[in-house]
C-alpha cells in the first residue's frame, strides 16, 4: 500500500475539498482524485463522501485516517533519526504565518547557524489550520499560527481538542502597509472609510476552527472594500504594493529593512477586529532542543524591533 496516498486522504479531510486538497499539494485534482479512488479500492471501503459541508470521511474512513495519522507520524520520526545519524546536521522545522517581522526572525536565525556543519531546515509560510495540522502529523516540529483576537474561544478549543501545547508571543492592531506613492500616505490620519475605494490585497486562504466562510462573515471587520486582489504566498505582496500604489495590506509590522526596500510605509488606522495573537504551538510533551531555542531568541527578537514602536 502507497503511503503517500496516506498523505493525500489526510490532506482531503482536512480542506474538506478534493480541488483545495491538489491545490495545497500541488497537483491536478483529477490525479488526486484517482489516487483516492485507487486507496479506497485498495481498502474494499470508502474513505470519504459528499454532504453539504463539503467531502467528509465515512465511518471506516474515519477510522482509516486515523491510523494513517500514526503511521505518517512514526514514518517522520523513522526520518529525523535518519537525519539526526549524523551529530553533525542542524535540523529545524517549522510552520509559519506570513507575516514579515517572523520571516526576518527565521532569516537572522538561519544566518546564525554554523556553515561548516550540515543544515537540513523546512520552514513552511500558511495559515493557522495548515500549521496546526502540520506539527500534528510531524511535518513540522513547531508551528505559530494568527488569529484574530475575536476567533480566540475557536482556536483555543481546537488546540486543545487536538492536544497541542502553546505559548503566546504578542498580540497587536495591525496596521495599513502602503507604497510611499499612495494617495493617503501623507493624511495625517486614514479611517477604515477612506479606504474603500483602493484595492486592498488580502491573504485568500484564512480558515478559522468550526466556522464555515459564511459563519466568519458575521463577524466582519466594518471594512466595505469593492477591490481585492487575493494571494497565497507573501513575496510578491510587496511588489504590487509598490507598482500599484492605490493598493494596500492589513499587516502585522514591518521591519524597516523590507519597508526601505519597497518603498513602503505603515500607518495605524482604527478599524473594527483589529487585534490579532500571534501563538507559538508544538507536541504537549515536546522537548525543545537548543536549535529551537536559538529561533526563538531570533524570532522574539525580530519582534521586539518592531513591537516597541510608535505608529502613527
Amino acid at each position: 500500500m502507497n503511503t503517500l496516498f496516506f498523505k493525500y486522504a489526510i490532506e482531503v479531510e482536512q480542506t474538506r475539498s478534493i480541488t483545495k486538497a491538489a491545490e495545497n499539494l500541488y497537483m491536478a485534482q483529477p490525479n488526486l482524485s484517482k489516487a483516492i479512488r485507487e486507496l479506497e479500492e485498495t481498502l474494499g471501503f470508502p474513505i470519504f463522501v459528499r454532504s453539504s459541508k463539503g467531502v467528509i470521511p465515512t465511518d471506516q474512513g474515519r477510522e482509516f485516517l486515523k491510523y494513517a495519522h500514526s503511521i505518517m507520524l512514526e514514518l517522520d520520526k523513522m526520518s529525523k533519526i535518519s537525519e539526526m545519524s549524523d551529530g553533525a546536521v542542524q535540523s529545524f522545522r517549522i510552520s509559519i504565518p506570513r507575516g514579515s517581522y517572523i520571516a526576518h526572525g527565521f532569516t537572522e536565525f538561519a544566518a546564525q547557524l554554523d556553515p561548516g556543519k550540515r543544515v537540513m531546515l523546512n520552514v513552511v509560510e500558511t495559515n493557522s489550520m495548515q500549521t496546526i495540522q502540520h506539527v500534528l502529523d510531524g511535518q513540522s516540529d513547531l508551528g505559530i499560527i494568527r488569529y484574530q483576537v475575536a476567533f480566540e474561544p475557536y482556536f483555543m478549543d481546537y488546540l486543545r481538542e487536538k492536544q497541542l501545547a502553546f505559548e503566546p508571543i504578542w498580540e497587536f492592531a495591525y496596521l495599513l502597509l502602503l507604497s510611499k506613492e499612495h494617495p493617503l500616505a501623507d493624511r495625517p490620519q486614514i479611517s477604515a472609510e477612506d479606504l474603500e475605494h483602493y484595492t486592498e490585497i488580502v491573504h485568500g486562504d484564512l480558515q478559522v476552527p468550526y466556522l464555515t466562510e459564511a459563519h466568519r462573515s458575521g463577524y466582519g471587520d466594518g471594512r466595505n472594500i469593492h477591490s481585492k486582489i487575493y494571494l497565497y504566498e507573501r513575496a510578491n505582496q510587496f511588489e504590487l504594493l509598490n507598482r500599484i500604489p492605490s493598493t494596500f495590506m492589513w499587516v502585522s509590522p514591518v521591519p524597516d529593512t523590507l519597508l526601505n526596500r519597497y518603498a513602503l510605509i505603515q500607518r495605524a488606522c482604527r478599524a473594527e477586529r483589529n487585534l490579532h495573537k500571534d501563538l507559538l504551538i508544538y507536541p504537549q510533551g515536546y522537548q525543545f532542543r537548543p536549535i529551537d531555542r536559538q529561533f526563538i531568541d531570533q524570532l522574539f527578537a525580530a519582534k521586539n524591533e518592531v513591537a516597541f514602536k510608535t505608529y502613527d
